[in-house]
Order: structure tokens, then sequence, then C-alpha cells
């Protein structure tokens, strides 16, 4: 008798068997139920890209750079390059990238990467398996000036206020540049506005904004990206900095139904082993935060300028997420850009490049079981049926 035929059961079977004739008119066994992303039309390779990030949880950390493919340390646009490619043997898992600039219809991005050719990188690393990641060092709306402006802003593009069409035209110019990027289906991508929320650098940070001003904020660009603009291949990652406590972690969290991803950015207590513990500990509440709703965990942007410490990889960042049972279920870390030094004329880089003072120790950072570069990764794109 096939699973769909239907035969003498008892009356204690009465809620299976409808279940699983639902199933059957549907084709197949039912959809496993539990967390799922905030949108509820995400579309498949969306879906599927949150539910595996969740199903490495504890079996891999992916490990990713910003900016990777466009420049390193000592090359700018060449085709095929990646200073951890050139480091370890593969790309990294996880690919940065910022849309910076994109409001003001400009050409590049604050770090002078043209929108155009950003647009193919994305591309090509989604085609490769990677995972992509927005950001977007907005300018301030109100002066025009960049996202280190801290004039007081916020209010001024909420509903009613007088920046609001001025940010809905912004919003506009991001939702065309995203829904341009296929391959051929739109690239699944984790975007994380107003990152940082919890310093007081940039114009939306905890000095400049309330709590209840910031949520507002959040929870408006996520319904009018997702319910006016029909955005669908989004994951929303909210990112604090170093914080002290849940508690503090969560002052400006918008709430679980406006957030797939949450995560801290840390440049603090990675500087060495003498940290390690707060380094821990701060992976250790997110962790328990995320997997409290249903969400993932991620550290999302960490590092080390010019990575001095020969053994930072695997002494001082390996050693903090593997010290912590709960904290080495995070989904991944992204380490900032290599700014070009002929360009930059700076040391401006947190990543290896071959001939570094940490390249062999980035080797065998790579090399570790827990941590996944590109040529690791399993399918992100299909959800397997269990």
């Amino acid at each position: 008798m096939g699973r769909c035929s239907k035969g003498a059961l008892p009356r204690s079977a009465a809620a299976s068997l409808a279940t699983l004739l639902l199933a059957c008119q549907a084709g197949g066994p039912p959809e496993p139920r539990g967390p799922a992303p905030i949108d509820p039309g995400a579309t498949a390779e969306t879906r599927a890209l949150f539910a595996n990030l969740r199903r490495l949880t504890g079996k891999g950390v992916l490990f990713g750079h910003q900016d990777d493919l466009a420049y390193g340390v000592q090359w700018s646009n060449q085709p095929g390059r990646s200073d951890v490619k050139e480091t370890a043997g593969s790309y990294p898992a996880v690919y940065g990238w910022d849309v910076g600039g994109l409001e003001a219809d400009a050409g590049a991005n604050l770090d002078a990467v043209a929108f155009e050719r950003q647009r193919g990188w994305i591309v090509e690393g989604f085609r490769r398996g990677g995972v992509i990641t927005l950001s977007w060092h907005m300018r301030n709306p109100v002066t025009g000036g960049n996202a280190w402006d801290t004039i007081r802003a916020v209010p001024a593009m909420l509903p009613g206020g007088v920046q609001h069409e001025h940010y809905r035209q912004w919003l506009d110019r991001f939702a065309d540049y995203v829904n341009s990027l296929r391959a051929p289906v739109l690239v699944p991508m984790i975007f994380r506005p107003f990152h940082e929320t919890s310093g007081g650098w940039f114009w939306w940070g905890a000095r400049h904004a309330t709590p209840d001003e910031y949520k507002q904020l959040w929870r408006f660009t996520v319904e009018y990206l997702r319910d006016r603009r029909g955005m669908h291949n989004l994951l929303w990652a909210y990112s604090t900095d170093v914080f002290d406590s849940k508690q503090a972690y969560l002052e400006r969290y918008p709430g679980d139904a406006y957030v797939d991803v949450l995560g801290f950015d840390d440049y603090q207590s990675v500087r060495s082993p003498a940290t390690r513990a707060v380094f821990a500990r701060r992976l250790r509440d997110v962790v328990e935060l995320a997997e409290a709703r249903g969400k993932i965990a991620a550290l999302t942007e960490t590092g080390v300028e010019g990575v001095p410490d020969s053994l930072w990889w695997t002494g001082t960042l390996l050693a903090g997420i593997e010290s912590d049972s709960v904290a080495r279920r995070i989904a991944w870390v992204l380490v900032w850009r290599n700014a070009t030094f002929e360009r930059e004329h700076r040391h401006h880089f947190f990543a290896p490049y071959p001939g570094q003072a940490s390249a062999a120790d980035f080797v065998r950072f790579a090399k570790d079981p827990l941590v996944l570069l590109e040529n690791e990764l399993p399918d992100l794109y299909h959800l397997e049926r269990p």
C-alpha cells in the first residue's frame, strides 16, 4: 500500500490521516514547521539559506571578508583575485558588500567600488555557492554628510518627518539595485542596515536616536521594502557594537517579527587573548538570544587592523569561538576589508595576504574542522526535506 493510500485506521490516527491527506494533495510530505524568515513570501532560495544556516549551527562557522573580490592589499579590480583565496586556497564563504552612496545615485560606494562591478561580483559569489551580506553606510539625510555626520536625523526620516519622502526615494533606489541582482534567480542576501547601533559614531547610533525612534525606523524600512516594494530575497540582520549584557543588547532591538539574524560587531575584545573570556561571553549571549527566538547568530564584523599578531587567527579568534560550547554556534564571522595600499597609502587590512605575518596561521585557521570557506560549503540554496 502506498503512503497516500487510505486504509482502515484507528480513531487515534484521525489527525495524522488528515495531515497525510493534505500532504498527498500537495504532492509530498508536509513542510516542516519551525523557525522561518520574517517574510512569509520569501523566495525559495532565501528560505533555504535561512534554514541551512540554522542547520549548520555548531557544525561549522562560515568565514567572510568584506569587498573580497574587488581589491586586495597589492591589487585592485583584477578578475578572479582574492587575498583570502591566494592565502588559503579558497574564496571566503561569506562576501560582505556595502551600498553606501546608492542613496545619492552615485556610481560607486564609499570605498570606491563601482556599483555595476559590485553587481557582477555579487552574482559571481552567489553562483559559486557563497553567502552575500549587504551593509549600508547611508549618508545623513538631513545634512547630506556621510554616515559619520552625527547631526540628529532619524525623526526626520519617520512617517510625517520632513525627510520621509526623501528616505522613501533612497529605499526605492536600493530596491531597484537589489532587484537587478539575478543569477538568474534573485540573489538572496543578508541585509544589515543601521549597524553598530549601540555606538555613537553613526547618525543612527545610540547617542543620536532614542531606542523607540530607531525601532520605528527599522520597522518602517522592513515594511516598505518587503510589503510595498515586494522584496522577498532579504534576511534582515540586526547588529550592535560590543555590549555588556543581554539587556543592553536588546535595548534597541526592533522585535522578533522584524529580524532574522542577531549579530554584533567586535573590534575590541578580539585584540588579544587577554580578553578572550569577554569575547566568548558576548558570542554566547548573542547565540542564546538568537536561538531562543528561532533566529541566526553571527559575528557580523570583526578583526584587527594590519593583523600584527602572527598567531591571531588561531590564538585569539578561533580560540575564543571554540572556548565555549555555546559561542561556537555562531553561523559566520566576517572580517573587514583589505584596502589597496597603492590607492589609499595606508596599511588598512583585516585579512591576510600571501607573505603577511599571519598568513601561515590563517591557513591553520582555515583548515580547522569548525571553519568553512567557500569550497567546503554544502548547497545552502536548496532545502532538503527531512
